[in-house]
This record gives structure tokens, sequence and C-alpha cells, in this order.
């Protein structure tokens, strides 16, 4: 086993990781926002196309179909949970006295 690569890799994650308030490419929270909108309605529509498929009985893999239908189900929970966070959040903070 080589601990010199070991040491390396922690080295190098170590100076990855210096710097937290980097951008991300550019990225600002609306575009990821949209972005994560756009995942979110992607999943949704291959849903769609899923249950359609079952319905009319064109669906070749029923594992695949039901995949899709969980992923998009599941996708659309957590976009509701993050709203719900964020406006408690904001309920928050606008109850504090400034």
């Amino acid at each position: 086993m080589n601990i010199s690569s070991i040491a390396n890799s922690i080295g190098s994650l170590a100076k990855t990781q210096a710097n937290p308030t980097q951008k991300n490419d550019g990225a600002t929270f609306s575009s990821m926002l949209n972005d994560a909108m756009k995942e979110v309605n992607t999943s949704q529509v291959e849903g769609y196309k899923a249950m359609e498929g079952i319905a009319t009985g064109n669906v070749k893999n029923l594992q695949e179909a039901v995949q899709k239908i969980e992923e998009a189900e599941l996708s659309l929970k957590l976009a509701l949970e993050v709203k719900n966070k964020a406006i408690n959040a904001y309920k928050e903070i606008s109850k504090m006295q400034v």
C-alpha cells in the first residue's frame, strides 16, 4: 500500500476545500434553482410518458417504467419540501427585529 499517494490525494482535496466561498462556475442561486426545477419537470414528463406506456401496453420494460414513475414522485416531493423549508425560513427571518 502506497501511503504517499493517499497523502497526495488528501493534500489536493484540502486545497480544493480551502476556498469554500468560491463560486461554482459563476452559477447564481436563481440559475441553480431554475436548473433544479427543469430537472423536476423533466422527470415528471418522463413519469407521465411511462404511465401512458403502461396504460396503453406499449412499454417494453415494466420495471424501468415503474422506476421512472417513482423517480418523478420522489423528485416532486423533494421539491415541495425544499419549497416549504424556504418559506418557513423566510417567515422566521421576517419575524426578526432589526
